[in-house]
């Protein structure tokens, strides 16, 4: 453990690795990573190394018009730099064979130097940084659950599971557990231990509790968790995925988000956290763009009304309570917790953390009460409706920058377009033959 401990706090070898990744995450939540030799990995540890801003993701500009907002975005200078963090060092066993493989997570900066504004790692920072300022630290911890599917022939992923396990089934009847503990040992074997693992709710689904960090470094932790899960699933030759709702008939997969905060001598801020509650509850339709960021996202928020067994959501609607939201508890020794229930494990990270954070900064600000946005008690239908309110989502601009959000809505409109225009084997099915 003395070696692990030396190596999250940034003591970098090039003769104890053969390759060393330098990881980023792009705008909607993609890991991206540049891989390089051990030798080579000195110079862009010092200097930093320059990538392409289109790495980010963004910026198209096909059809925009010559005088566009998305076209000045676009004429910036399109180099950028990362700047690995070296508290982030380690060693990726599931990444690992004959060669040692070590990855570091990095800043994006702009030439100048400057955190750039397209970077969510950096934002999410600068909004813990706020928050700070508050005289509050703020740990998350997560519940995440995924799914494991079979692989076809050619290697693609299906939807398909041999297994009839439920909540918490064990082995034989579980046929992922050595899955599931193969990824338990990786990650202890990291420094990244995890709480503890369970089979879900319906046949391939599984679940991990992952332990309180603070700030950035729980968002890290979680990229790299969701990193570590699929890699290591590919090992034993299935699929992960973290697809909200994969299917119709079964329960949709969860990001359970825990809040804790704490004031400067280190004692649970009970009065701040009731606030940052209501603050949450208020903008829940402002940050659902971010927290809850696919077309599928709306599937398994919305399964309730639909009929469909989703016993995490048994309504659309929260009505007479909010607890189906977000929770608020406190312990015997007078420690408060909220848990924040809607968003989902195909989120960025960093996007979700600091819309969550920007929130409950706004809530202790203005001292708000539990209250629901606009008197509105339930969930948006599709991913449709919170797009065509984030040009009027003052929040999310004042949170985040009218270029990101500019930019976020650029790809995200894309993607519904294109899903609008698509033409679905259930339409067929159902208009086919009656039309």
């Amino acid at each position: 453990m003395d070696m692990e401990k030396e190596r999250r706090n940034g003591c970098f070898s090039e003769e104890e690795v053969d390759l060393l990744k330098l990881q980023f995450t792009d705008l909607f939540g993609q890991l991206k990573m540049v891989e390089m030799t051990g030798g080579q990995a000195e110079k862009a540890i010092k200097e930093g190394y320059a990538i392409n801003r289109y790495a980010l993701g963004g910026l198209r500009c096909e059809g925009a018009a010559p005088d566009s907002e998305t076209l000045k975005d676009r004429a910036g200078n399109m180099e950028l730099y990362l700047k690995p963090d070296m508290t982030t060092y380690q060693i990726l066993p599931w990444d690992s064979g004959q060669e040692n493989v070590a990855g570091v997570i990095c800043d994006v900066m702009d030439p100048d130097g400057n955190p750039s504004w397209a970077d969510t790692r950096g934002l999410l920072k600068e909004t813990v940084s706020r928050l700070e300022k508050l005289g509050l630290q703020i740990y998350f911890d997560f519940q995440c659950e995924f799914y494991l599917f079979h692989s076809d022939d050619e290697g693609r992923p299906t939807t398909i599971t041999h297994e009839v396990a439920g909540y918490y089934d064990a082995g034989p009847i579980d046929l992922a557990e050595s899955v599931r503990r193969d990824i338990m040992l990786s990650l202890a074997e990291a420094g990244m231990e995890a709480e503890s693992s369970h089979h879900g709710l319906t046949p391939g689904q599984h679940g991990f509790l992952i332990p309180a960090r603070c700030g950035t470094e729980a968002a890290d932790y979680l990229q790299t968790f969701k990193t570590a899960v699929k890699r290591i699933a590919k090992r034993h030759g299935l699929h992960a995925t973290f697809l909200p709702k994969p299917d119709r008939d079964s329960d949709g997969s969860g990001l359970h988000v825990g809040i804790t905060l704490r004031d400067k001598e280190g004692r649970t801020a009970r009065e701040a956290a009731g606030y940052f509650r209501a603050g949450i509850l208020k903008h829940l339709w402002d940050m659902m763009i971010f927290t809850n960021p696919l077309i599928n996202s709306y599937k398994r928020l919305a399964a309730g009304k639909r009929g469909i067994f989703q016993p995490e959501f048994p309504a659309a609607a929260w009505e007479d309570g909010t607890d189906k939201v977000v929770r608020f508890s406190e312990d015997k020794e007078g420690n408060c917790r909220i848990t924040a229930l809607y968003p989902d494990p195909a989120a960025n990270p960093y996007l979700a953390l600091a819309a969550i954070t920007a929130a409950g900064i706004d809530g202790i600000v203005q001292k708000l009460q539990t209250e629901a946005r606009d008197g509105k008690t339930e969930f948006p239908e599709t991913l449709g409706v919170v797009l065509r309110e984030l040009d009027n989502n003052t929040f999310a601009k004042s949170s985040f920058g009218e270029k990101l959000c500019r930019m976020y809505k650029e790809g995200k409109q894309e993607e519904w377009d294109r899903f609008c225009s698509h033409v679905t084997d259930w339409e067929m099915k159902e208009y086919l033959y009656r039309c």
